[in-house]
């Protein structure tokens, strides 16, 4: 590896501030200086809404392209915003341990999200959250946003919005950056929404690392030491359901998988954009020796002995998307490539 490995992010302070916690974790193993490198990205330079440009991997594609190019060494995602296959030549060498993987609601006084008055101003661009936000609180206004953290909590602080959502990771990497620990125009305050009642995206509170799948085996033994398994396997269940749906990473569908002891239990629901309708799952399978099999039957996903854990959670989460399909979930999203 060169002196410095350059490390490619988006221009925004949460992808920096998440970009610079894996740099300095990385310079702990490699005892060499992480360097990064700033890249503007579609996602960044297009304010059309998500819903309208679509969740085919906006805010990844330019810098992918960049790493493709050698002008950076790797990449950090916020792997929520990632496409779930992955382009030729390229790898996902490690998914630190996870954050908060819950939304959060913010306001001017406190009031819980389905207290709001009718006719309330809530900010979300995800059609998840658009969707959601419909359900637990349907006589509100739902206002479609883009923008950075801070310019959503002035807008909430200004009184042009009564509230907006926001992911709970986003708010904990920019730590003392973070708006809420600064002063505003008016003081906020945070509603966290629990995952039960509110699953999130797949993959949200989550972060990939991304290189060449040809890049230094330094390097790639380097960053692999930043993985965590845990999370791998719990995103690994979530990112299939969204693999298996087809429907694209801004589809109003969540998953969430949690694991404990021995036992994963995945959460997934697709809305209807309008949030009429749902449809959803909640199930616990057995971890069998880092294996899954199916809860009670004795038949692993993956029955074959020696499996590979991964390969087995991506085959429930596939297993997962039929099951939601099979009860309907097609006719609420629109079916795209998430490729």
């Amino acid at each position: 590896m060169s002196t410095s490995i350059r490390l490619g992010t988006r221009r925004s302070a949460l992808a920096q501030a998440q970009s610079g916690h894996v740099a300095v974790a990385l310079e702990k193993v490699t005892g060499r200086r992480v360097e990064l490198v700033p890249i503007t990205s579609e996602g960044d330079t297009n304010r059309a809404s998500l819903s309208e440009i679509g969740g085919m991997g906006i805010f990844a594609t330019r810098l992918r392209e960049a790493l493709l190019a050698g002008e950076c060494d790797f990449l950090v995602h916020s792997l929520k915003d990632l496409p779930t296959a992955v382009p030729a030549g390229l790898v996902i060498a490690a998914t630190p341990a996870r954050e908060d993987a819950r939304d959060v609601v913010i306001t001017r006084d406190g009031t819980p999200l389905h207290l709001l008055a009718p006719g309330s101003r809530i900010g979300t661009g995800a059609p998840r959250r658009m969707a959601q936000v419909r359900r637990r609180a349907p006589h509100a206004e739902v206002v479609d946003l883009r923008g950075n953290v801070d310019s959503r909590l002035q807008r909430v602080a200004s009184g042009e919005l009564d509230a907006v959502i926001l992911a709970a990771a986003g708010l904990s990497r920019l730590g003392g950056e973070s708006p809420l620990h600064r002063d505003v125009t008016a003081p906020l305050h945070r509603e966290d929404l629990g995952l039960g009642e509110w699953p999130t995206a797949p993959g949200q509170g989550s972060l990939a690392v991304e290189t060449r799948a040809d890049a230094d085996p330094e390097l790639l033994a380097a960053l692999g030491a930043l993985d965590d398994e845990r999370t791998r396997l719990a995103i690994t269940v979530e990112r299939a359901i969204l693999e298996g749906l087809d429907a694209g990473c801004q589809a109003p569908m969540a998953a969430h998988a949690a694991i404990t002891g021995d036992e994963v239990r995945v959460r997934t629901v697709v809305y209807a954009p309008d949030g009429a309708q749902r449809i959803g799952l909640d199930v616990t399978e057995v971890l069998n020796g880092g294996y899954i099999r199916r809860n009670g039957s004795g038949n692993g996903a993956d029955a074959a002995d020696g499996a590979d854990p991964m390969h087995a959670a991506r085959a429930l989460g596939l297993t997962l998307a039929r099951r939601l399909l099979d009860q309907g979930a097609a006719d609420l999203v629109s079916r795209e490539h998430s490729s």
